[in-house]
């Protein structure tokens, strides 16, 4: 391992804005306003270049110029402050003002008051966000000629830092929208909403107004307009059930479009139930029908002519068919570092987009021992970090072993040596221990499983054996106390100050973790255990946030961050989410190898194993994602509904084939599947009736019940004929063990090879099984994917016995065979 290539030195950099005065009678009464990361002494000596007999000018202030997000003061920022207070420009850079009067802008300024964001962005379009506005226009264009009466509806599935407030912009300049509403769950995503729009110079007149920002009487009609608020407040209801007084005009309103922020799939469904909780229990019925689209434009009671949603783990919202291929727009972390990588040309667009860094670490049995267990028998960072009590009086349950923990991370532990003192043991970089590691970490992030335990956290990193730690501001993020949406980044930009000398530690459970921007972030630990490569990954990508700066000195953009680190000491858990959400962004390539190889040559990841830090390849990080894990894992692989198609389409070309039907029938628990499906069939009917007739007028509340109960029935069958389907897949595994061609696509060995061993393992004939895969039944792509992962297990259980008569062969999956040159690129060369 190259330690240069992940740890590199810090760039220590000190940019001040600074002010002097001339004793030239020329300059009497004035100051000359600079910025430099250099001394301030050499570049005043460098604005006199010819020698003057005596020395005539004196420094009167030099100031820090970085304000608490992280972000640089410019002196023009400063000169422009005053400017517009009334003070005198006379030439370049002197303003006549007194020192004092260069002090309270420079404060105003980091402070927000009285200061108005300067329009001195000027940076273009990224080629990706110019192909997201133009994929976008061509779907609703293309959309509202063959759909006069719906509203379309489009979807980026943008990796977070994409730049989606920017892209927006300039999709509502571009088809001249003047009116969009932009709804999210999650508010603290505000700022970098407003900032987008009232900074750049490609919005000039653009009007913002948000909870707390320009107020509604003072809105110009004749200007274009974004307005920004959370779901909960415009959607919300107030005591009597009605729209609050203050949110009519929303309702008023026909927007150009509305643009659903922060659209992770399950967080809207689950959050939108709690917001509609204090409803009429029928109208909740309605509103949450099952099957219903939460968003339809017949279902928000705002009117639009257009939705955009935007996420950067829509995984969930594309696997459920909400939208379809021609609707999204993709662009993963992988296409954003590969761009950065190839881009030929000066001023590189992506070059302050930092390189992510996955760092896993295994702790000390005598540490693991205690948090062991669950369905998979591995250690669980939840029970390790849990804790009871809230404030100052939270304590972890195993406080001894995380007190432990915390000594391994500052390198500073006897465990460091594990099992039993192996001498060929290496210590390996540690967040609070490596020289290069510290100087990066000035500000972490640390994602605890509870408030409780962010609490225990604060209680513990206080207590006097954990003296390193005082250095740095402990901000709780969690609970009640820390407010909700923006609120809560306050405490956080407070306690950095000048985040370049500052050093903070934020804990949270939670928030924060979505949507936000906080620059001088550049670590997050992640202290608990989650299954979700969304949560995983959208807590991850935010020590992602660019931090860079315009030297006026040099012209030139300058970059604070590089790299930034994602810490876990759950390597299996942490390999398993690496290997799912790698496999998620790009589902037309079936070689999971291939997929998970592409992501990490963008996104290094480093395992500490107990003896040494190695970095781990595809080949690794697959093994642990499947035979890492147990055979019950395995299994649930093959009791996915992906798996199979029960859409309205494929249930009608069954019922519609005889001979279809028949082959179904053989398999024990499919006699009432024909029912199953007419009756399907027959209620998509009913409820497609009642929508259209919903469309000319509304439904009485009984039809809303029926619509209701219609829709609820039509689900419990379809899943019913989607439970006996998969009874029949998870033979599959069963038939793939017992045949001998494993090099094979499983439809060859099943047509040509052994069709009488099929037949008796799953009670389907050869003639049978071809008619159903012409039918659409079965979902290629996925069974492509559990074959695959069928046979990487059944490879490593046969190499742990000491076998390995497979290694040299081609590996068969349902309907490709994957060469074993893609697999062992070495075995070209043999």
């Amino acid at each position: 391992m190259e330690k240069n290539n992940f740890f590199p030195v810090s760039n220590k950099i000190d940019p001040k804005i600074y002010a002097y005065e001339d004793s030239h009678i020329d300059f009497q009464g004035m100051l000359k306003i600079g910025f430099t990361t250099k001394s301030v002494e050499k570049r005043v000596l460098q604005q006199y270049p010819i020698k003057r007999p005596k020395k005539t000018w004196t420094i009167k202030l030099i100031e820090n110029a970085v304000k608490n997000d992280g972000s640089i003061i410019s002196d023009h920022q400063v000169r422009n402050f005053l400017y517009k207070k009334g003070f005198k420009k006379i030439s370049g850079e002197w303003v006549k003002c007194k020192v004092s009067d260069v002090q309270s802008a420079i404060l105003s300024i980091k402070n927000n008051k009285e200061y108005d964001l300067d329009r001195d962005k000027s940076f273009e379009l990224r080629p990706e966000q110019k192909q997201a506005i133009d994929l976008t226009i061509k779907y609703f264009k293309n959309f509202q000629k063959d759909n006069k009466k719906k509203m379309p509806h489009f979807l980026w599935n943008a990796k977070m830092r994409f730049g989606k407030t920017f892209a927006t912009y300039h999709l509502m300049k571009k088809l001249e929208w003047k009116k969009i509403l932009i709804l999210t769950f999650k508010p603290a995503v505000q700022n970098s909403w407003k900032e987008d729009l009232m900074t750049h110079i490609d919005f000039e007149n653009y009007q913002f107004v948000s909870k707390d920002s320009l107020e509604i009487n003072k809105i110009k009609k004749n200007m274009p307009l974004v307005c920004f608020g959370s779901f909960q407040d415009f959607l919300g209801k107030n005591k009597s059930g009605g729209i609050k007084i203050k949110n009519e005009w929303v309702h008023s309103t026909n927007w150009d479009c509305i643009v659903l922020d922060e659209y992770h799939y399950g967080a809207w469904r689950e959050s939108a139930q709690d917001l509609f909780d204090s409803e009429d229990e029928d109208e909740k019925l309605f509103l949450l029908g099952k099957g219903t689209e939460l968003f339809d434009e017949k279902i928000i009671p705002i009117t639009t002519n257009h939705f955009l949603y935007l996420s950067g783990t829509p995984f969930r919202a594309i696997l459920s068919g909400e939208f379809i291929e021609e609707q999204i727009f993709n662009w993963t972390y992988t296409d954003e570092q590969k761009a950065k990588n190839e881009w030929k040309e000066p001023n590189n667009p992506y070059l302050s987009l930092p390189k992510m860094i996955l760092m896993t670490y295994q702790l000390p049995e005598n540490l693991r021992e205690i948090a062991i267990g669950g369905e998979f028998n591995e250690f669980d960072l939840n029970t390790f970090f849990s804790a009871t009590g809230s404030d100052s009086v939270a304590k972890f349950k195993y406080e001894e072993q995380v007190q432990k923990w915390l000594d391994i991370i500052r390198g500073n532990s006897k465990d460091l040596i594990y099992d039993n003192l192996k001498l060929n043991t290496q210590k390996p970089p540690l967040p609070f221990d490596d020289y290069n590691l510290k100087e990066i970490l000035l500000h972490t992030l640390w994602f605890l499983p509870s408030v409780a335990a962010c609490y225990a956290m604060k209680n513990l990193l206080e207590k006097k054996q954990n003296l390193f730690f005082h250095d740095y501001k402990i901000i709780v993020a969690a609970g009640k106390k820390a407010g909700l949406g923006a609120e809560a980044l306050i405490p956080v930009l407070n306690a950095m100050s000048n985040p370049l000398e500052s050093k903070t530690i934020t804990l949270t459970c939670g928030k924060l973790t979505t949507g936000i921007s906080i620059k001088p972030w550049t670590g997050i630990l992640m202290l608990r255990s989650t299954s979700s490569p969304e949560t995983y990954f959208q807590s991850a990508f935010r020590v992602q946030t660019p931090w860079t700066f315009f030297d006026s000195e040099t012209q030139e953009e300058k970059i604070i961050k590089n790299n930034c680190y994602v810490f876990d000491f759950a390597p299996n858990r942490a390999l398993r989410l690496i290997a799912d959400y790698s496999c998620r962004l790009n589902l037309e390539e079936s070689n999971a190898e291939k997929k998970v190889a592409e992501f990490i040559k963008f996104l290094p990841v480093l395992c500490f194993d107990g003896s040494s830090m190695k970095q781990v390849d595809a080949t690794g990080i697959l093994d642990i994602a499947t035979s890492g894990t147990t055979a019950t894992l395995l299994a649930r692989r093959w009791e996915s509904p992906l798996l199979v198609h029960v859409d309205d389409a494929t249930l009608t070309n069954l019922i519609n084939n005889p001979e279809a039907m028949k082959a179904l029938m053989n398999i024990e628990g499919f006699r009432s599947l024909n029912k199953d499906i007419e009756a399907i069939i027959n209620k998509t009917k009913e409820i497609n009736d009642m929508k259209t007739k919903a469309n000319e007028k509304d439904l009485s509340k009984k039809q809303k019940i029926i619509l209701s109960e219609n829709e609820k029935e039509q689900k419990n069958l379809r899943k019913q004929v989607q439970e006996k389907l998969i009874k029949f897949a998870t033979r599959i595994p069963v038939f793939m063990y017992l045949s001998e061609y494993r090099e094979k696509a499983l439809k060859d060995v099943i047509n040509e090879l052994e069709p009488g061993l099929f037949n008796k393992v799953t009670g389907i004939r050869k003639s049978d099984f071809q008619l159903l895969v012409s039918l659409g039944v079965f979902n290629s792509s996925r069974m492509n994917d559990a074959i695959y992962k069928f046979k990487r297990y059944e490879d490593s259980s046969l190499s742990y016995l000491g076998y390995s008569t497979h290694f040299s062969e081609d590996i068969g999956l349902f309907d490709t065979v994957i060469k074993n040159t893609d697999l062992n690129p070495s075995l070209t060369s043999i």
